[in-house]
């Protein structure tokens, strides 16, 4: 494949490549705009756009499409996100972007267009086009939309981030809806002898994640010690297909046991130890605390299933399983325990995920915290 550069006005440099039509089987010129404001970097660019029409890693920009260049940014980042996260890319891509955005060319993309799409996403987003797509869906349209572009720019397909110039929508807020230490004892009190009980009293009673739970071996348990080590979590995937991978924070913890927790366990362990040998199966550090009747792990969704199922005998208010983790930190924070301990216990990767989280309840630690100042004030003023 052969080229060369030419100049059109002062500094304005073009590739001119001979490029073989597979239609007609003959070969035609294409001029491509280069961003090359020499000679030298006029023919450093021609040589790589050679290179990539070569191996078909070619992109027109002037031709390009959203929806083209998003699945070539997809093969792109693949290698570098986890596989939940690339589905979950894929999923905002095809079923949100493209429908709005996806026909426009990539270089007259401009950002009053991206806005408009928002405020339509907002309004007949939903595929069936009977409602909205919600301010949170919206957002995470506008960071992968972002992230995207931003690499257009550096492969120098567009001169600017259009996305930058946009601002989404502010995501509402939710209240927190989580059972106070009265409620978690009663719902404790309730499921047990159930199946989902050992997963809720490890979501409870220990902060930890339902794909945490549901990774948990009997190895990284302590009960002697009193402690659980927190080193992988199941991450579940839309075609029902599991992976275990590290914490979302990205580091393991260390989670101390409440003694009644620990008396829990023991119970359980010995329980699961004589029902898995009547089918000849034996418990040892690899088996999951969380197990169905034959051993096997009880997958995220499946605890999800269990909880709503068990949830529908009882008094108890309908909440998240997610929200008993809520309730664990709450509990935590409601009683004095300071937020970088309780951001660690949680697996936070920064205590102000855990302060941002859970700011309701400072309001609360913040009037306790004042109330003894002052009493130790007043104590003090009595003395003199």
């Amino acid at each position: 494949m052969k080229g060369h550069i030419r100049e059109r006005g002062k500094g304005n440099w073009y590739a001119v490549l001979d490029v073989f039509d597979p239609e007609t089987g003959e070969r035609k010129r294409k001029w491509h705009k280069l961003e090359a404001t020499s000679k030298k970097e006029a023919e450093t660019e021609k040589a790589a756009l050679i290179t990539q029409l070569a191996t078909g890693a070619y992109i027109d920009p002037h031709k390009t499409t959203l929806a083209e260049y998003l699945e070539r940014w997809l093969t792109a980042v693949k290698p570098s996100v986890s596989p939940r996260t690339f589905e979950r890319y894929t999923e905002l891509i095809r079923k949100n972007i493209n429908p709005l955005l996806g026909s426009v060319q990539l270089k007259k993309l401009k950002g009053p267009q991206i806005a408009q799409a928002y405020t339509r996403a907002l309004e007949i987003g939903r595929r069936d086009r009977k409602g909205g797509l919600s301010r949170q869906t919206v957002v995470h349209v506008h960071r992968v939309l972002k992230m995207a572009l931003k690499q257009a720019v550096l492969w120098k397909l567009v001169h600017f981030n259009e996305a930058d110039a946009v601002k989404p929508p502010k995501p509402d807020k939710h209240k927190m809806n989580t059972y106070d230490v009265e409620q978690t004892a009663t719902m404790l009190a309730v499921l047990k002898g159930q199946r989902i009980y050992i997963p809720a009293l490890l979501a409870a009673m220990c902060g930890l994640r339902r794909g945490e739970i549901s990774a948990l071996k009997w190895g990284r348990v302590d009960l002697d010690g009193g402690n659980l080590r927190i080193e992988e979590s199941c991450e579940q995937m839309n075609d029902g297909s599991v992976r275990i991978k590290e914490p979302k924070s990205g580091r393991g913890r260390t989670v101390a046991l409440p003694a009644s927790v620990c008396d829990e366990l023991r119970l359980h362990k010995l329980k699961q130890a004589q029902d898995l040998l009547r089918i000849g199966v034996r418990v040892t550090n690899e088996s999951f605390v969380a197990a169905l009747e034959n051993g096997n792990m009880m997958r995220p969704t499946f605890i999800t299933h269990e909880w709503v199922k068990a949830l529908d005998d009882t008094p108890l208010a309908r909440i998240r399983f997610h929200d008993l983790r809520h309730a664990h930190a709450t509990h935590m924070l409601s009683s004095g325990v300071h937020p970088k301990v309780a951001s660690e216990r949680l697996g936070h990767s920064k205590v102000g995920i855990t302060l941002d989280l859970y700011s309701h309840v400072l309001p609360g630690m913040q009037e306790d915290a004042v109330a003894k100042v002052d009493a130790a004030f007043n104590a003090v003023k009595k003395q003199h």
